[in-house]
């Protein structure tokens, strides 16, 4: 493709991206437990989906925050009793993060809180159709990654 096309190609590509990730942060946000926020939701998905242990350096670096923003996210997920924070037995300079049972329960109630929705639009679209999108979707992420 020549680039006077890809172009405006990235640009509507780009445009329907940033767009649905709004329409479903909305939708995500609005089903969530009072007083939790999307960032507390997203640190509790993952590490219930790793299920291990994560340093604060590595959530921070896998969710493209900062440290000190990614700090204050896990004082209130502790806070809530959603996550527990150990030493590192190793070297004391560092720390580990798990999921809390509580806080995998509030995953799950989030989860099946907003769901339902996200498989109303799934049935709509058509399964066949969202499965042909996941592999392009997945290498988009991909390359979104690389150049993080």
């Amino acid at each position: 493709m020549s680039d006077n096309h890809a172009e405006p190609l990235a640009a509507s590509l780009f445009a329907e991206l940033l767009i649905s990730d709004q329409l479903a942060r909305h939708i995500v946000t609005r089903a969530l437990p009072p007083g939790m926020q999307l960032s507390h939701f997203s640190v509790l998905n993952l590490l219930a989906h790793v299920n291990e242990e994560r340093s604060p350096a590595q959530l921070a670096e896998a969710f493209h925050v900062n440290r000190s923003a990614m700090t204050n996210t896990l004082a209130r997920l502790e806070w809530a009793g959603h996550i527990h924070i150990r030493p590192d037995w190793d070297d004391a300079r560092r720390k580990f993060v798990s999921i809390s049972p509580a806080g995998r329960a509030a995953r799950d109630a989030a989860l099946a809180s907003f769901l339902p929705r996200i498989a109303d639009i799934v049935r709509d679209i058509g399964p066949a159709q969202v499965r042909t999108a996941l592999p392009v979707l997945r290498r988009l992420r991909e390359r979104l990654q690389d150049e993080a």
